[in-house]
């Protein structure tokens, strides 16, 4: 496509960030929208004041409140601020290209692998079928989709990406997990078994922008890398990575007394995640494997 202004929800976060300055370098102008004045064009209190969208070729959404983050109490009040800030962002995103005269050729919304059941086993592709919502995570997921869904007769192309643990230095993951692998006291996550369907920052990125200029891409996408690994062998390809030890675990029980019961699933259970569509729609991984992506961000 000959997009040139790119609206990007989410643009000051982690992923957002990297993607602008990409957007940047590829020739693109990217219109920043987030919730904090200052550090976008426009805010999302903008936007539903005016009523329209600016104008745009293409309309991507990264926005979501951490899920993970340790600092918040998990409680009513913070769910209610996690579903607002991706299906509540969705939707306005959603109703404005709807009734846009002019609307963007491709609208790219985000999910997360929280859509799949957790399983050490089981093995998913785009093309799995949803199953009943069993979590907090998965209903979110299911409704943040929904909240993005065009009607099927309408110009705009829509990707949708179900995107899994990034990793990258300055943010993320990585930026929780580094210190305490650098003094020597990481290690594995309740049992180490549960599956990791990661992908790194740039290739995330690199998704994002494939999707944007290829107009044979649609539907689902994984913005997961081809080979998931289990906690324990992150765990030992990162303290490698580091030159560092890796022998002191991190219980079931402490995790869900840090996190709670509900939060804790994230860290001590998984799916593994392929990422079928994207790979047959001729996207190439720049970091396939864990050992290149964990050399790649601590060199």
């Amino acid at each position: 496509m000959a997009a040139r202004k790119v609206l990007v929800g989410g643009g000051s976060g982690f992923i957002g960030r990297a993607l602008c300055k990409s957007l940047k370098k590829c020739g693109y102008e990217a219109i920043l929208l987030s919730r904090t004045p200052g550090h976008s064009k426009i805010t999302w209190s903008d936007l539903k004041k005016n009523g329209e969208l600016p104008e745009c070729d293409a309309v991507i959404n990264l926005a979501g409140e951490n899920i993970a983050n340790p600092m918040r109490r998990w409680n009513e009040s913070f769910k209610a601020e996690l579903i607002e800030s991706r299906i509540g962002t969705n939707k306005i995103l959603t109703e404005l290209i709807k009734k846009a005269a002019k609307p963007p050729q491709v609208w790219i919304s985000s999910s997360a692998i929280g859509y799949y059941p957790t399983s050490e086993t089981a093995e998913y592709t785009e093309d799995t079928p949803p199953e009943p919502e069993n979590n907090f995570f998965a209903k979110i997921c299911c409704d943040w989709e929904q909240s993005a869904i065009l009607p099927s007769d309408h110009p705009s192309r829509h990707v949708t990406l179900r995107i899994g643990l990034v990793l990258g230095r300055d943010g993320g993951a990585i930026k929780s997990m580094i210190w305490p692998f650098w003094f020597g006291v990481g290690g594995v996550v309740g049992n180490g078994k549960q599956i990791m369907s990661w992908i790194h920052l740039a290739d995330i990125v690199g998704i994002i922008i494939h999707a944007l200029e290829n107009d044979n891409v649609q539907g689902i996408l994984n913005a997961t890398a081809p080979q998931p690994v289990s906690n324990s062998e992150f765990t030992t390809t990162f303290a490698s990575a580091l030159w560092r030890p890796a022998f002191i675990p991190v219980p079931a029980f402490a995790v869900n007394m840090i996190f709670g019961q509900e939060r804790g699933i994230m860290l001590l259970e998984g799916q593994k995640v392929i990422p079928k569509r994207t790979l047959e729609s001729g996207y190439s991984f720049l970091f396939p494997d864990i050992e290149s992506c964990l050399l790649d961000i601590v060199k």
